[in-house]
Formats: C-alpha cells, sequence, structure tokens
C-alpha cells in the first residue's frame, strides 16, 4: 500500500468485504474513512446501520476554498456552506438509523494532499483500535478520495510496522472516469481483488434515497444517479506514484488547482518521507 506495490495477504480484508456485502450485523470496531459527508451515504449507505461500533472519519470540511459551489447556492463563506452540509449529514445518518461516532479532521475542501504527512499521523491514532478499516479506492475520482486511499494505506502499514498487526483494509466502490464519463457505484476492475457485491432491497433503497436527498447541496453533483447495490473489495497493493488505474484523473476535466501529476508529486513525496520514519 505504500507505493511500491507490496505484497499483502487479501485473505483477511477478502473476508471483511464478504461480510459487509452479506447484510448481517458487524460488531467488531470498524472506520469508515472518507473524504466528505455524503459519500458516506452515497457508498456504504445501508451498512452504516448494520455496524455496531462504528467510528466515521470525515477528512475535510467540504467547503473548497475557491467558493464555486458554495456561491452558486447562495453562500458568502466557506464556513456557511461547511455548516450546511455538515447539518444535511446528521439529516442522512437519522435517515439511515445509524448513529457512528465521528470524527472530523476539517481539512479544506481538495486540499487533503497537501497535508498527508499529518493526516497519516492522526489515522495512525484514530485507527489503532479498529479491526476493519473502510475507505476509499484509489481510481482519479477526487483528490480527497485518492489522498484517503494513500493515507489509510499509510497508516496502516505504519500500525503494522509499530505493533505486529493493522485493521483488515476493505475498499467501497465510488466513482471514476470511463470513456469520458463518470461511472458512479462500480470498481475499475482488478482480477486479484474480486468485488463482493450487496444488491439493496426495497426498503434500503428506500432508505438510502432519502438519505442522498438529504445532501441537498450536492443535488448537481450526485443528479439523478441513485446506488441499486454496495460493493466492497479488498485493497488493492496501488502504485500511488502513478496515475490511477483507470489511466488518468477525472478531476484533471474540472480545472481545478489540484491536478493528478500535481497529486501525485505530493503522494511521492509523503511516501518517501514515511519510507525515511520507518
Amino acid at each position: 500500500m505504500n507505493g511500491a506495490g507490496d505484497e499483502r495477504g487479501d485473505g483477511e480484508p477478502g473476508r471483511w468485504a464478504q461480510r459487509l456485502a452479506e447484510g448481517g450485523r458487524i460488531d467488531v470496531p470498524v472506520a469508515v474513512v472518507v473524504a466528505h459527508a455524503d459519500d458516506e451515504t452515497l457508498w456504504a449507505g445501508s451498512a452504516l446501520s448494520r455496524l455496531g461500533d462504528c467510528r466515521l472519519i470525515h477528512v475535510t470540511d467540504g467547503a473548497p476554498r475557491d467558493m464555486a459551489d458554495a456561491a452558486r447556492l447562495g453562500f458568502t463563506d466557506r464556513q456557511g456552506y461547511s455548516a450546511a452540509r455538515a447539518a444535511e449529514l446528521d439529516r442522512a445518518l437519522s435517515l439511515l438509523g445509524a448513529g457512528p461516532e465521528r470524527l472530523a479532521y476539517n481539512i479544506v475542501d481538495q486540499e487533503a494532499a497537501l497535508v498527508l504527512p499529518a493526516l497519516v499521523d492522526r489515522l495512525e491514532r484514530d485507527l489503532a483500535d479498529r479491526l476493519v478499516v473502510v475507505t476509499h479506492p484509489y481510481e482519479g475520482g477526487h483528490p480527497d478520495h485518492d489522498s484517503a486511499a494513500l493515507a489509510v494505506g499509510l497508516a496502516i502499514d505504519r500500525l503494522q510496522r509499530r505493533h505486529g498487526k493493522s485493521p483488515a483494509l476493505v475498499e467501497f466502490a465510488c466513482y471514476h472516469r470511463v470513456n469520458g464519463q463518470r461511472r458512479f457505484g462500480a470498481f475499475w476492475p482488478n482480477l486479484d481483488r474480486p468485488e463482493q457485491v450487496r444488491w439493496l432491497d426495497d426498503t434500503d433503497r428506500a432508505r438510502v434515497d432519502a438519505a442522498i436527498e438529504a445532501h441537498a447541496t450536492q443535488a448537481q453533483v450526485i443528479g439523478n444517479w441513485r446506488p441499486d447495490s454496495e460493493r466492497w473489495r479488498a485493497a488493492p497493493n496501488y502504485l500511488f506514484t502513478e496515475p490511477p488505474p483507470p489511466g488518468e484523473a477525472l478531476y484533471d476535466r474540472f480545472g481545478w488547482v489540484m491536478t493528478g501529476s500535481r497529486w501525485r508529486i505530493l503522494a511521492s513525496e509523503a511516501i518517501v518521507a514515511e519510507r525515511a520514519w520507518a
């Protein structure tokens, strides 16, 4: 997971991916690490109510510095936009019947890559007592998604080195670019890491749909897409210093300050720093 393609057996993470897809209650300590409020609803919404000891960690505050989205919705400052997204999260979790322990790191949206070493330090502390960690894949969908994937992986590697044990690392299907379009709720295929699929029944679909509606500020991004399944797999051994598996970053199409090439430079620096620390 440290960017060099180190081999890591996936029997344990694969087993937890299967457990998540089976839809039963899981009472062991689990952490769900997401970039923004709404990621947990979109990609793991039906699972949250079945996690009896869940720590939900939001890496960013959901409010980009450029304010374009916030201003379009009538907000005049980042703080107001971030607070609105937090209130939407409260409502969504209530609709999902989920009551996780919540931690908010409040990094500025789109800037998690700028503080990767500090992010790894904090995740190391907050994941140390977890048996399973669930987070984003590395797929170039959003720079903060990719930063969460890298930082969680580095934190878990560090826990393994320091304590001889670490949480199993599982990822949920999110979104990436295919043929010029954003593809929601699907993994970029990896034959070494088979996905486990849970098709949502009518009750779960209605609950997740209502929770997605609660994230009203994100309606333009989400559009009419609603999940009919949730997909899980053991995290592959990503090469974070190389372009994501789809071959390019979707967010390079958005004109953001954080580009895929800049993200990989910052990721490389964080990986080098982590190896020096080790």
